[in-house]
């Protein structure tokens, strides 16, 4: 079984290492990869688990992502017993499954790719750390094709839409990975534009591959990342901010994940 956690613990954050021993208490034999996103970034989680869940891997009927990014921000009113968010299963259109808490942006990628979308009943209280403490023996129930602990059907207009002119993602490199679609910008290859994230403004080229521009040039290009829309195959892709020989982050001053990016001209 292959398990891929995405949480916004943080990078080296021993709560991984706690969340992989429960889950290991249960699937002594599974490959557990971990994958930290930025503190209550809801929209890079929803983002990785578009991407990890709905590109190739292992077997998909025992891939399961494991998910939580739980800002507790679905009330502004104190918590009782440390509540926060529910818990939800996903059937992605390609077997993966998908366990983790509904909240922001969570679901925004894949609500259109599943075959089935369902609350869990499980406690929404009960610990600080219910990744920990409460979730994984649902996660172990789902795969064990135990589905008795399912509640409602979640409807996709439940779910918010993916923003669609945000940063989704920063690489090492610097590149800025957009939720911007591909489709939905026509321009001629070597087109001049200009990009603005927040206060920077930053001259461009827009260009349908990230290295057919020179050093030192900024691209605004279909990246690496996106996946097949549904049964047509056709490939979704987004664009990224791809600088040459240094790096689109710095270039925008260090700008956040969640961050509006514009084309002004």
């Amino acid at each position: 079984m292959f398990i891929c956690v995405i949480a916004d613990y943080g990078t080296g954050d021993p709560a991984f290492t706690e969340v992989t021993q429960r889950l290991l208490m249960t699937f002594p034999h599974a490959q557990i990869h971990l994958l930290s996103v930025p503190a209550f970034s809801t929209l890079a989680t929803g983002f990785w688990i578009a991407q990890l869940g709905l590109n190739p891997g292992p077997s998909d009927s025992d891939r399961l992502i494991y998910h939580n990014c739980a800002p507790r921000q679905d009330d502004p009113e104190a918590r009782r017993d440390n509540e926060g968010e529910g818990l939800t299963y996903a059937l992605l259109s390609n077997g993966v499954k998908v366990v983790g808490v509904n909240a922001g942006y969570t679901l925004s990628f894949i609500k259109d790719y599943t075959k089935e979308l369902r609350a869990i009943n499980v406690s929404r209280g009960g610990s600080q750390f219910r990744s920990r403490d409460v979730f994984p023996p649902a996660a172990a129930a789902i795969m064990n094709e135990d589905f008795s602990i399912l509640g409602d059907s979640l409807k996709s207009e439940q779910i918010p839409d993916v923003p669609p002119d945000r940063i989704a993602w920063i690489d090492g490199y610097g590149n800025i990975k957009t939720t911007i679609g591909a489709h939905t910008l026509n321009l001629e290859p070597q087109s001049k534009i200009v990009i603005r994230i927040g206060d920077v403004v930053s001259d461009a080229v827009y260009s349908d591959g990230s290295f057919k521009v020179s050093e030192g040039t900024l691209a605004f290009a279909p990246g690496s990342s996106g996946w097949s829309k549904g049964d047509s195959g056709e490939p979704l892709r987004f664009l990224e901010l791809f600088l040459r020989g240094g790096s689109a982050w710095e270039r925008f001053g260090r700008p956040r994940v969640n961050q509006q990016v514009t084309q002004i001209a």
